[in-house]
């Protein structure tokens, strides 16, 4: 049996539904708050929240260049919304000189969809999944510009801009613009949490 020991970054955002979710997979869900915490870990989920205050409090807790040094060495990472905000390599309509974490090479326009009153609920085809997620995006981003080796996992139509890119992934590290952890379906924690357990498994 994997030993991989799976953490939820704790600092701010919904990381308990995080947690709930890979719970009922059968996986224990580590806060992750401090860098002893973070150094256990094999994986790690940086949910959905402010992006700008997380990048805050990592680093009033001193895991800000630590996090960016183990995303860098490969670090497995599944990113919501914020998360996917932290794991571009460029951010579009943030805050003036708002850092990342890296990870993927993406540009992420920060609200894309718009503010609070503009958040939507859709069905969406995801890659490796036989039907539709129920996909809840609230003041999302989207990816504006994605690198030769990011696999796009999800698109949405919208009706000015045509179809935006809203799940990615590159080697290790994934991302949605929407909320997964929210309406009980965890296929794509599922997701995440197999193709950790299978790495570490080689």
């Amino acid at each position: 049996m994997s030993t991989a020991r799976f953490g939820v970054l704790a600092l701010q955002g919904d990381f308990r539904e995080h947690a709930a979710s890979l719970e009922r997979l059968g996986v224990q869900a580590h806060k992750v708050r401090t860098l002893e915490e973070l150094d256990a870990c094999d994986a790690l989920v940086i949910p959905g929240g402010e992006s700008t205050a997380m990048l805050l409090l990592a680093e009033s807790q001193g895991i800000l260049e630590p996090l960016r040094t183990k995303i860098a060495s490969g670090l497995p990472v599944l990113g919501t919304c914020a998360g996917m905000v932290l794991l571009a390599r460029e951010v579009l309509d943030g805050k003036a000189g708002q850092q990342t974490l890296g990870g993927l090479d993406i540009v992420v326009r920060r609200n894309a969809f718009g503010g609070q009153i503009h958040s939507f609920e859709t069905e969406l085809e995801f890659a490796g999944l036989d039907t539709p997620v129920h996909a809840v995006f609230i003041r999302a981003p989207w990816v504006e510009e994605s690198g030769p080796d990011v696999e796009v996992l999800a698109s949405v139509p919208t009706e000015a801009q045509g179809d935006r890119i809203v799940a990615v992934r590159q080697g290790s590290v994934w991302a949605t613009s929407f909320h997964p952890e929210v309406n009980g379906d965890d296929r794509i924690h599922k997701l995440f949490v197999d193709h950790v357990l299978s790495a570490t498994a080689n």
